[in-house]
This record gives C-alpha cells, structure tokens and sequence, in this order.
C-alpha cells in the first residue's frame, strides 16, 4: 500500500520543530529579505552603464574577508549588507558594455532567476532518475541539431572548455589505445601517442596533454597563416613524419575562434584529415562554436559537423551565467567508454530514483554536479536561438566597426584580421610599457576594460566583445577614452 502522503507530511512538520534544521525561524521575515536582495541584484544589472566597468576591491573589502572562522550565527540582514558593500561593488565588470578585455559572457537576468531555481531545487546532477537531467538532454539534443551531429551523440555539461577539451582528449586517447588504459596507463603502450592542434590554440589544450600523462611535449603545435589559422598542409607533413619516427598519431584539434584574434582554422579540411588518417578531430570551440546559430556566420564554421566533438561554453556568447561549460561527443558509445565507472553506490534499478541506463557520472569525471543545464535551458527557451544568434552577429559588427574606427585614426594600426568579435590594435610609435600602462590606466579609470596580448612578439591592445549590451555608442565612446588618453600624455610629455 502507499504511504499515506499527509500523514507523512504531518510527522514532518512535527519533527521540524525539534530538529536542527537550518532553515529560517521566521519564513515571512526570510521572504522579506531575500526579495529586497532579488531587487538589489535587478537594479544593479538595470544600472550598471552608471557604475565604473571595474574598481579595485578596497582595503576594507579585502580585510573584511581575513576575518576567523565565525562560531555564532549573524543576522542575515548584517550579511548581506556585507554583500552589497564589499562584494557587489568590485565584481569583475563583465556585465557593463564597456568590459572587453576577455571572453567574458555578460549573463541576462534570466540566468540570474534561473540561479535562485537551481539553488533552491538543489539537485544533484550526476545521476539518478529526476528533471535535471532530462533538461540537460534536451540541450543535447539542441546542440546536436545546432552544429550538425547525429541522433545518439552524448553531451555533458562541465565547469567549462578547459574540462570539456580534458575530457574530449580523454575520450580520443581511451579510442586510441582501448579501454584498457583506463587500468593499466600508458605503460603498455608501444607507441608514443602524439597530437596536433594550432600554434594559436588554447593553453589549456598542452595543459590536457599533461594531466592526461601523455606530456605537452608531445603536442605539436603546427605553424598558422596570416590570418591565425592552422596549415593544413603542415598538419599533413607532421602527421607523416611522426608515423615515419614511430609515433602514434591520435588526436588533432582545430580551434573555432582562437582567443588571441578569433581566427577559425580550416575546419572542413582538418576534418578530411583527420578521417584519412584516422584520427579522433576535436574542435575548441569555446570562443566560436556558438556563432552557428547565426545565419549569417555559420557558414564560417563549415566542416564542425564532422568533428568527433566540440567544447564549447554557453557562459561566454550565449551569456548564460557562469559556469556552464559542455561537451558534445558523437559517438555516445564511445563517450561513455572513457568515463563509466562500476560501483555498489551507482547500481541502477529498473525504476525508482535509482532508474536509467546512462548517468552523468558516466561521462565525466564528476559525480556531485550541479544544475547548470537549467540556467542555460531558461536562457534558450526564454530568448530563441534567433535573437541570441542575433546577439553573437551584432558584436561581431560591433568589432568590425571598431576596427574600422581605429583604420582610420593616424594614431592606431590593426594587428591582427577581425574573424568574429576581437581586435586587436597597437599605437604607433610605442613600446610594450606604454601600451601595458594604457590598458591599466583605463582599467582602473572604470571606463573601459580592454586587455592585452602578444602578437608575433609585440605586445597590443586586445578588445574581445561579447557583452550583449553594448553598441556602437559604447564603441565609438572607447575610441573617445583612447584618444583622450593619448592627449592627455601628450600634454604630459610637452610639460
């Protein structure tokens, strides 16, 4: 017989106010406070053209969170005024339109709603029989229909690209070697395993070779062209060579929007590649792979819908709130080779919680995970791929008319071709100091945050736009600061 639902709610209720719980004494006072503070957090994103883009954490900040271990409890009121004084002021900027220094997602109050669902559900994503992971199979089955891949491919939502590409090399290197390195490691390998990617890709691609125990120094980097992207006939002779020395080529990544300038390699030439020489192709598209649901620029990323898996991060230009990372895997088989784990705790039952074939667990290396797919389900189903596609197409031209701006200024030079969204630029006449020296005078001004990098050995300016609020206002208001603070030194100099 089923247990009887109130009765069960009653003893609940009656053992609530003896046990030592933790939730609020006063749930009307609790209610109170939390919706002032979900009001705060709304006029702060409706406001934030009026706050400085960044401001360095006062000494008080700092020292308010150097304090002991606290033993007795606080009213919640005397914390989260701590919140708004000493947290909110110095976050990072990525929400004002006038942060571009990194490849930083704006978030939207969608996403924030979304948090406080999460929060409070709670749930534990890795595994078990609940909503959570149907919501994160849907965006599976969204972004295998986006970028191209077949029914049957796997995904895993992870903290971000840097995961997601450990865990695509993860799977290629299980392929490479069978599923018997998971035991026994590379020992038993007779060759050394070797991979590819751009001379432009992402660090983290090395850092994976590392943690993975095959060793960065067996990664080579393959020379790019004068847009940034990788050569394929480099790539081709490399592989050659390395099979003549006995090597074992696994693995190649191509990058979709390297963070540097945004280049895209030859996808679709690297993708024939890799299937003539049978190796696993892995597209980074952190940056870029999200720009297909831009008519306008898909056609850009031609040929990533023969890769054995992309990473990509919904927390960067699909301005879902951090983190939300993916990985999407075409081979579901395969993904979950790499990753099952037998264990007494994880058994499945044909029903009850315990219920369904595949977990999350099965494909990554976490267990406890959180519910970030529903952060990133709101955001699509709220917006539509139509207006975030929008979005990602409307920084782009936001860059190109950057770029534009600063072609026709006698003071600045491009670097580097605009492939999507960033520019990068230098000032004639000056050295790696000044140009560090700008960028952190304009930082710590709040009213811009530009960053830089280092483009065949010169240092330059580097803008990455991404924030869905910014327009060509905000652009031609960056170009302003810069030629105010070129004025501005000028003057200095001829005192």
């Amino acid at each position: 017989m089923a247990p009887d639902v109130k009765q069960g709610r009653a003893a609940a209720s009656d053992a609530a106010d003896t046990s030592a719980s933790l939730d609020p004494v006063n749930w009307d006072q609790f209610r109170e406070i939390a919706h002032g503070l979900l009001d705060d957090m709304i006029a702060h994103i409706e406001t934030i053209r009026q706050r400085p883009v960044w401001q360095r954490p006062t000494d008080e900040a700092r020292e308010r969170f150097t304090r002991p271990l606290p033993n007795e409890p606080r009213d919640l009121d005397d914390v989260l005024d701590d919140v708004r004084t000493h947290i909110m002021p110095f976050a990072t900027g990525n929400l004002h339109p006038s942060f571009m220094g990194w490849v930083h997602g704006a978030g939207t109050p969608i996403g924030m709603v979304a948090e406080i669902v999460a929060g409070g559900l709670n749930m534990n994503c890795g595994g078990r029989d609940h909503a959570g992971l149907a919501v994160e199979q849907q965006i599976v089955r969204w972004m295998s229909e986006a970028l191209g891949y077949p029914d049957g491919a796997s995904g895993l939502f992870l903290t971000g690209s840097s995961m997601a590409n450990f865990a695509a090399l993860t799977i290629a290197k299980t392929e490479a070697l069978g599923q018997s390195v998971r035991e026994t490691g590379l020992r038993n390998c007779d060759r050394e395993l070797v991979a590819y990617t751009s001379a432009e890709a992402h660090s983290c691609i090395a850092q994976a070779m590392q943690l993975s125990g095959i060793g960065s120094a067996n990664l080579r980097t393959i020379a790019v062209d004068d847009a940034g992207r990788m050569l394929p006939d480099t790539l081709r002779a490399a592989i050659e060579q390395d099979r003549a020395e006995g090597f074992l080529p696994f693995l190649v990544v191509g990058t979709a929007g390297t963070v540097n300038t945004g280049a895209i390699d030859p996808l679709a030439e690297i993708a024939e590649i890799a299937s003539r020489e049978s190796l696993w192709f892995h597209v980074d598209g952190a940056i870029g792979a999200l720009a297909v649901l831009s008519g306008s620029l898909r056609e850009l990323f031609k040929g990533i819908e023969r890769s054995a898996s992309v990473a990509l991060d919904f927390h960067k230009w699909g301005q879902v709130p951090y983190d939300a990372g993916f990985l999407l895997v075409r081979d579901g088989d395969a993904h979950k080779r790499a990753f099952a784990q037998p264990a007494a705790y994880l058994q499945r039952a044909d029903r009850g919680l315990a219920a369904g074939e595949t977990w999350p667990c099965d494909l990554g290396p976490d267990l406890s995970r959180g519910f970030r797919a529903l952060k990133t389900w709101m955001t699509i189903e709220a917006l539509g791929t139509d207006r975030i596609g929008g979005s990602i197409a409307h920084t782009c031209m936001l860059a190109r008319h950057l770029a534009e701006r600063l072609e026709r200024h006698p003071e600045f030079q491009l670097k580097a071709p605009v492939a999507l969204n960033i520019v990068c630029f230098g000032i004639r006449g000056a050295n790696s100091e000044f140009v560090r020296t700008l960028v952190s005078d304009l930082q710590e001004s709040g009213l811009a945050a530009p960053s830089w990098t280092t483009l065949n050995g010169e240092l330059v300016v580097r803008c990455a736009i991404v924030n869905h609020r910014t327009t060509v206002a905000d652009i031609d208001s960056f170009v302003g600061t810069l030629d105010r603070y070129l004025d501005d030194r000028a003057a200095e100099g001829n005192a």
